[in-house]
């Protein structure tokens, strides 16, 4: 393989298993901010317990993210040279705001809600994770206003070396960026909410006993999980037409694809325009996950709300199995988006052979193997950490305990898991 090619498979793997991350930390902080809300207006020690167990996995989750997306801002420097070069007024601006917007404003405020529980005014220490959860979202639109130029280049004049940024509303307010963010952020409550009912489904598998606990969180992961599967399938569609209107080449098929493809020879010389033929299938795939759970999530949600959704062994472990699936669909998602532009990395601009450093293959694939064991190594961590919380449940909880406090639930809680019993 060549040095384009390694650089590509490596962007490809390290922003999939990137992804994974981001996705979950979107998904998750609105649900925490609900539980803590919740907890906040009516004062029952069961929502405090809801909001300190799923913000112990937020928070494993948002760490090791981080230290994820630091490494991928590495990547871009070394493999991506011609890009940074040739785009960096536009595509650097938003990364940039978003690598300071997300250390001194989300991760700020991260640290007042992990250090300020029983030592701030509850309301106040409420707004600091809503502050949290809307520096996520703004976060995840700053990242897709950078792609979303790469997706549909406006707001530009080419000066011959580089691009310059002439018109900032056209780059922020690009329908590329806008259609993506409007699919993502539902795409990832249904990551969040379905990994919440999995969990308890889990739970009531194993007879753990806390009924009320994992009703709760399993009642909020199916509603919202499944009202967002309306959303991401709604923005999805939209998003389609808007590909099959702007990028010809990425998801035609026969004589379209043909059209499409003279079209670019005709502009920009010889070669293979038009996306590999897995792409549509992979669009297909993405749709049938979001369309099943359509379908099929109302059947424990009905259950849920009648009380019989704990002796329904087969369905809880079809919650718990399924757990992957939301997180399947967003990764295919990015590969769709990336892939299907190909062979541009800014679309009918700039070719990706253009792109790449002017490294030797040799490097590009030490770069690979270094890059891709880091992040199967974070990976791997992140969700056997995630995986162990959830396997020990609330009965011991870390988040807003004092250095050296033993792990026991609080006297409120205990009193109320016996009442559950």
């Amino acid at each position: 393989m060549d040095a384009l090619s390694l650089a590509r498979l490596e962007f490809g793997l390290t922003t999939s298993m990137h992804f994974l991350f981001v996705a979950l930390t979107l998904g998750l902080a609105p649900l925490i901010a609900f539980l803590q809300t919740v907890w906040v207006v009516r004062g029952e020690p069961h929502y405090e317990r809801l909001t300190k167990f799923w913000g112990q996995i937020y928070l494993v989750n948002y760490g090791l993210g981080i230290i994820s997306g630091l490494l991928l801002e590495f990547q871009f420097g070394l493999n991506w040279s011609g890009l940074t070069h040739f785009a960096g007024e536009i595509f650097g601006a938003p990364m940039a705001m978003e690598t300071l917007y997300t250390f001194f404003v989300e991760s700020t405020f991260l640290g007042l809600w992990i250090f300020g529980w029983g030592r701030m005014p509850k309301v106040l220490h409420l707004l600091t994770f809503y502050v949290v959860a809307a520096a996520a979202i703004g976060s995840a639109y700053l990242i897709v206003v950078a792609n979303g130029f790469l997706q549909n280049p406006v707001g530009f004049r080419n000066d011959g070396e580089a691009l310059r940024i002439v018109d900032a509303g056209a780059v922020f307010g690009n329908p590329a960026a806008l259609l993506a963010v409007g699919h993502i952020l539902p795409a990832s409550l249904m990551v969040g909410g379905f990994l919440m009912a999995g969990v308890s489904a889990w739970h009531f598998r194993r007879g753990t006993g806390e009924v009320r606990f994992f009703r709760t969180s399993m009642r909020l992961g199916l509603t919202v999980g499944y009202v967002a599967t309306f959303f991401t399938i709604g923005f999805g569609d939209a998003s389609v037409l808007w590909v099959v209107r702007n990028q010809p080449t990425k998801l035609a098929a026969g004589a379209e694809a043909e059209r499409a493809q003279a079209e670019m020879i005709a502009q920009h010389g010889p070669g293979d325009y038009l996306a590999p033929l897995w792409v549509p299938i992979a669009l297909t795939v993405m749709l049938s996950v979001a369309y099943l759970y359509v379908l099929f999530a109302l059947v424990p949600i009905v259950l849920l709300g009648r009380g019989r959704i704990e002796r329904r062994r087969l369905l809880l472990g079809i919650g718990v199995w399924t757990i992957p699936l939301p997180f399947l669909t967003v990764i295919l998602g990015w590969l769709v988006r990336e892939v299907g532009r190909q062979p541009w990395v800014i679309y009918d601009v700039l070719p990706t052979s253009a792109a790449v450093s002017t490294v030797s293959a040799t490097s590009v694939l030490a770069s690979l193997i270094v890059f891709t064991a880091l992040y199967v190594t974070l990976v791997i961590v992140g969700y056997v950490l995630i995986g162990r919380i959830a396997r020990r449940g609330p009965a011991s909880l870390f988040l807003g305990r004092a250095l050296g406090e033993p792990e026991e639930a609080d006297e409120s809680a205990t009193a109320e898991l016996a009442k559950e019993r």
